[in-house]
């Protein structure tokens, strides 16, 4: 048995069986990211005592008779969600020295349900930005081409999976930081609808838009790390208190009578002809599983950038005037209070400090209404949008991105062209719905594409199951990206 190339839930039955152990497994994942991982770039801590200190424990929990959903399974984290015993850094040298005394919720619950953690994962400084370019460490290769970026601000998440480098991994979804990063490196992630996933003990960027998501290779991968996640947290003041369902049931692969709706607007000029052909196939293959293909407008997309930009910067400005040196981190040595300040705060990259600064300048007394204030009007007709096609419409379906990986340094120094490759995940942040990119295609380089479905708010479930019965009716290729052992230049 290659145990390599098992999703997780294979691997997951593999354990039930007793074909495989999870310290044969979690060993088999460390051994492969001390072969690739110089190459990829993908983890800035790798907690091998940990992890094989809770994969023997699992061993011995699945031997005294118990099965909990995820025992013995090896899963990789994005370094913006705490872990106690390991860094967390948010891709920050403000950061770079922080040891949290806790554990964020969304591990603590895959803790009890025997999970397995490999690392930590690069991410774009504080998961501002689109290609894990802006981490103050390293940044993250695509694996299927390590001169191209993986995406972000979740690459490294995206690069493990996609790399065999973990079965599963958790990242961070602002504006398309999970559901970008997989379209590029060909994995499965989830969005979950605002509030659905808690985000206490996750370091904050915008907290009206971030949201706990998950990658796998299959949409069971996802739905079996969501069914853990997921739930109330009484911490978290935007937690929703209700029923989690078992999404790994509703994958029944049938999508007979569902509507799905194809937005005018997410197929517009500057699209890759490649994408766009890829996804087209795609929801003619859906039409071709028993679905309703329906066009419809969400006409308020176009300012979907604009809008998010001023929203994520405002909040992000507030939420990281807490790093002042006296509290997190390192705390730099000035001549007097206000020179510590500002000296400990020049610790933020470029990209972090543009959105403080396009944020506080939003905020400012005089620019508030014009900015931010508007801004706050229009994301309301995106909303409102999306409510009124959800009245007509099961599923929306489009592709995640216009366009595959870049090269990179190809945008770095073109924030604006950076920004676009989200352009087609920022609107579901903005209305608090959910979505997931599922791999389908490659392009002529041989680059993955990503259909985005997009789902109601809290209908996860049904979006699974559609990217579940799509990936059921295509043949699937087991061979995961070659790539090359040695250092990135």
């Amino acid at each position: 048995m290659d145990i390599i190339s098992l999703t997780l839930t294979e691997l997951r039955e593999a354990l039930r069986r007793g074909e495989t152990t999870s310290v044969a497994a979690t060993q088999a994942m460390l051994d492969r990211i001390v072969a690739l991982d110089n190459s990829l770039l993908s983890y800035l801590t790798i907690t091998e005592e940990m992890a094989l200190e809770q994969a023997t424990a699992a061993d011995q929990r699945r031997a005294a008779g118990e099965d909990t959903p995820l025992l013995g399974v090896p899963i990789a984290l994005k370094d913006i969600i705490c872990l106690s015993g390991a860094p967390t850094t948010a891709g920050s040298k403000i950061l770079e020295g922080f040891n949290p005394p806790y554990n964020a919720f969304v591990v603590d619950r895959l803790l009890e349900a025997g999970a397995v953690i490999l690392g930590k994962t690069n991410t774009d400084e504080f998961a501002m930005g689109s290609s894990t370019e802006n981490s103050a460490y390293v940044t993250t290769r695509n694996p299927w081409d390590i001169e191209r970026v993986p995406g972000g601000s979740s690459g490294g998440s995206a690069a493990a999976v996609a790399a065999g480098l973990a079965y599963g991994a958790l990242g961070t979804d602002t504006g398309g930081s999970v559901r970008q990063p997989a379209s590029f490196c060909g994995v499965v992630g989830i969005r979950p609808t605002y509030g659905r996933v808690s985000r206490w003990g996750v370091v904050a960027f915008a907290s009206s838009l971030d949201q706990v998501g998950s990658f796998g290779r299959t949409a069971a991968d996802v739905a079996a790390q969501l069914s853990v996640i997921a739930g109330h947290d009484p911490r978290d003041s935007t937690s929703l208190n209700i029923p989690v369902p078992d999404y790994e049931a509703a994958l029944t692969g049938d999508i007979r009578g569902l509507r799905i709706g194809v937005p005018r607007e997410y197929f517009v000029e500057g699209i890759e002809p490649d994408v766009e052909a890829a996804v087209r196939v795609a929801i003619d293959d859906l039409a071709a599983l028993g679905a309703e293909i329906v066009e419809i407008s969400l006409p308020h997309t176009q300012y979907g950038l604009p809008v998010y930009y001023l929203i994520a910067s405002a909040e992000a400005s507030a939420n990281l005037a807490r790093y002042d040196g006296t509290r997190f981190g390192p705390r730099a040595k000035g001549a007097d209070m206000i020179d510590t300040v500002r000296q400990t705060r020049a610790l933020f990259g470029p990209e972090v400090k543009r959105r403080i600064m396009l944020g506080a300048y939003a905020l400012s007394a005089g620019y508030y209404d014009e900015y931010y204030g508007r801004a706050l009007k229009v994301r309301t007709l995106i909303k409102e949008d999306f409510r009124r096609v959800f009245e007509s419409v099961d599923v929306i379906a489009a592709p995640t991105s216009p366009a595959t990986a870049f090269r990179v340094g190809e945008r770095i120094d073109d924030p604006l062209n950076m920004y676009l490759a989200d352009i087609f995940t920022l609107p579901l942040n903005l209305s608090a719905s959910c979505g997931l990119s599922v791999p389908c295609g490659l392009d002529r380089q041989g680059l993955p594409i990503g259909l985005q479905l997009i789902g109601d708010t809290l209908q996860e479930a049904r979006i699974l199951n559609v990217a579940h019965t799509y990936e059921q009716a295509r043949p699937r290729d087991r061979r995961l990206p070659a790539v090359p052992a040695g250092a990135t230049g």
